[in-house]
């Protein structure tokens, strides 16, 4: 049995959870998500609680039993708190800044850096160093830090660039020319 996927999934308050094989759709106070599992896979859902239910311990089922739990147990975090991440900014002159729907950023080429911001996510730049993403899906979250993140990858010399709050970056040493 999968130690993930046989954990039940608490449904809060305020929060409605329908299946109707393959789709999941979850509805709360921050909005409306909706998934395809995988058909073999079925949720028992009760009043305040959802059991993800395999058909057998076939290699496949046991594989897809956690990642079906965990992708419901999202869309209702999602639904319910949200999802965030923030990136920062470091280097001399690099900054951000939101036009619009439009996070444009000036990270030492000769050009400012131009992105548009996806509808069903939210930024915010804060101090002009600090990118913050959130939404209700956390995937779509995720892939919104990266890409924004891809403009200007943290390099191993000076550090600079666009990284998540708290990442770590290996520093490597530069030349050591002096003989």
């Amino acid at each position: 049995m999968s130690r993930i996927g046989k954990n039940p999934i608490e449904i809060p308050d305020k929060v409605q959870v329908t299946f109707e094989a393959p789709t999941v759709t979850v509805k709360g106070p921050k909005g409306s998500l909706s998934a395809r599992i995988v058909p073999e896979m079925s949720l028992q859902i009760s009043d305040k609680q959802i059991r993800v239910e395999r058909p057998n311990d076939a290699r496949r089922n046991r594989a897809l039993h956690g990642v079906t739990r965990s992708i419901v147990q999202n869309m209702v975090t999602g639904v319910t708190t949200g999802f965030q991440k923030d990136l920062e900014i470091q280097g001399v002159g690099y900054r951000a800044n939101l036009e619009g729907k439009t996070l444009v950023m000036n990270l030492g080429f000769s050009h400012p850096v131009s992105y548009p911001v996806p509808e069903d996510v939210s930024v915010s730049v804060k101090d002009q160093r600090v990118i913050s993403v959130s939404g209700i899906d956390k995937q779509r979250v995720g892939q919104v830090a990266a890409e924004i993140r891809a403009f200007k990858k943290p390099e191993p010399y000076k550090g600079t660039g666009i990284r998540y709050v708290g990442e770590h970056i290996m520093r490597k040493e530069g030349k050591s020319g002096a003989k």
